[in-house]
């Protein structure tokens, strides 16, 4: 298993945007026993009101499926057009997007997934950002 990575400055925030509060609350406390600050939105539109207001988010996961005139995976085009610096993670138990269908270095993740994984995948987005330098890491303490 990946540990969790031990980064030489704060963990950066995460976006959390899915509309059912269980899943999103299960998704929240994973992230933050992590070391994640995570924000939480419960649609695409009111995501977009926490990116104008915070600077500080550096990765967005969210569901595909979601109430209102926007889904995830237009979310997840909106975001990388006007935030590219904020990488992209998209969940859902009920599609699995083509490659075409996600904007360039967006990654995917099925539903259900283990805490584990969601860990595993927002790190790797976070390592990613050259802004963050690993440091070292340490074995997740996750359920």
């Amino acid at each position: 298993m990946v540990g969790v990575a031990t980064l030489d400055r704060r963990l950066p925030v995460i976006l959390l945007v899915e509309d059912e509060a269980l899943v999103r609350m299960v998704a929240a406390d994973v992230l933050s026993e992590a070391g994640f600050t995570v924000l939480e939105s419960t649609n695409a539109e009111e995501a977009l009101t926490v990116l104008q207001t915070r600077s500080d988010v550096r990765v967005l996961f969210t569901d595909v499926n979601m109430p209102g005139a926007l889904d995830g995976l237009g979310l997840a085009q909106i975001v990388h057009e006007r935030a590219p610096e904020v990488s992209i993670l998209i969940g859902s138990g009920r599609i699995r997007p083509s490659p075409g269908e996600l904007p360039p270095g967006v990654r995917f993740i099925a539903k259900p997934y283990a805490s584990s994984t969601l860990t595993e995948a927002v790190c790797a987005l976070v390592q990613g950002h050259r802004e963050w330098r690993v440091t070292s890491t340490s074995p997740a303490t996750l359920p």
